[in-house]
């Protein structure tokens, strides 16, 4: 009965906001395993959907958005929290594997380790590209943030200068705090990198003392059970960050935090676009 309860706690707050990734499973674990596909599209689908992405914000001009996406289906995610993961979709020249250079969109995570060649409760920062971010998802969707051209200059200035590794906090935690620097996961690093730009500091003190004042962040909906078992099973899941609630950054309270300030060109959720899908491999064998 213990085990049972330790389990569930472990998959309930797990689930609550970015893990890395955002799979849950091995195939869609965390680290470099995010190239891998998971079991809800296939890689040919996955690339369609990212060029999808790609083609979709360069109309709209932007040279940084903040995307979101969800590594499980939406009925393992906790009730208002839409998507376990995001990063920064960044228009720039790529040296393509080959040796050319291509322009196009660089993806900039805050990975967790897998807890082999890092342990899990330590993150780490990566530069992929959008078939890795897309592969893993377990929904026909993305939300979308697209900051104003000025706070793109100002975010793309920090991503281009040492302040941005300085934001990064390496103690990790799956429902990480927004109000204190104890512990990070991926939205809470592109806030605290959006709140570096929004007041000017690199001072993480500062940072989180004005977020504290100004940002309102998402409660967990947690029992008293998930919260005592959750962190003696799984070493990505840390409360003592908290102050009775459980609170974290998603995708929801970044977008109303930055509409509220007049910090975005536009917020909205994407859906795939299935018609583009490719034809199956027995529909092409057939052909």
């Amino acid at each position: 009965m213990m085990r049972g309860a330790i389990i569930a706690a472990t998959a309930a707050l797990g689930l609550a906001a970015c893990g890395s990734t955002g799979g849950s499973n091995a195939a869609r674990g965390s680290g470099f395993s995010a190239a891998a596909t998971g079991s809800y599209i296939s890689i040919e689908q996955a690339a369609v959907f990212a060029k999808q992405i790609e083609r979709d914000l360069g109309a709209k001009g932007a040279r940084l958005a903040i995307v979101f996406r969800a590594g499980e289906s939406r009925d393992q995610l906790r009730e208002g929290i839409a998507y376990s993961h995001g990063a920064f979709w960044v228009y720039s020249p790529i040296t393509l594997e080959d040796g050319r250079t291509a322009t196009g969109y660089a993806v900039y995570n805050l990975y967790r380790g897998d807890g082999k060649t890092l342990p899990m409760d330590k993150s780490y920062l990566h530069q992929d590209f959008p078939i890795d971010f897309i592969a893993p998802t377990g929904v026909d969707d993305v939300g979308i943030i697209i900051p104003s051209p000025e706070m793109q200059r100002r975010i793309l200035a920090i991503m281009d200068s040492p302040t941005y590794r300085a934001l990064h906090i390496v103690p990790y935690s799956v429902v990480s705090n927004p109000h204190n620097a104890k512990y990070q996961n991926c939205t809470e690093f592109m806030l605290d990198v959006v709140a570096s730009a929004v007041w000017n500091t690199t001072d993480m003190r500062q940072i989180k003392t004005n977020l504290t004042a100004h940002f309102k962040p998402t409660v967990v909906q947690t029992s008293g059970l998930e919260r005592m078992f959750a962190p003696m099973a799984d070493a990505s899941i840390k409360t003592d960050d908290q102050n009775g609630e459980i609170v974290t950054t998603t995708f929801e309270s970044m977008s109303d935090f930055m509409e509220a300030n007049s910090l975005v060109q536009e917020t909205y959720v994407l859906q795939r676009d299935k018609s583009a899908d490719p034809p199956p491999a027995s529909a092409k064998q057939t052909n």
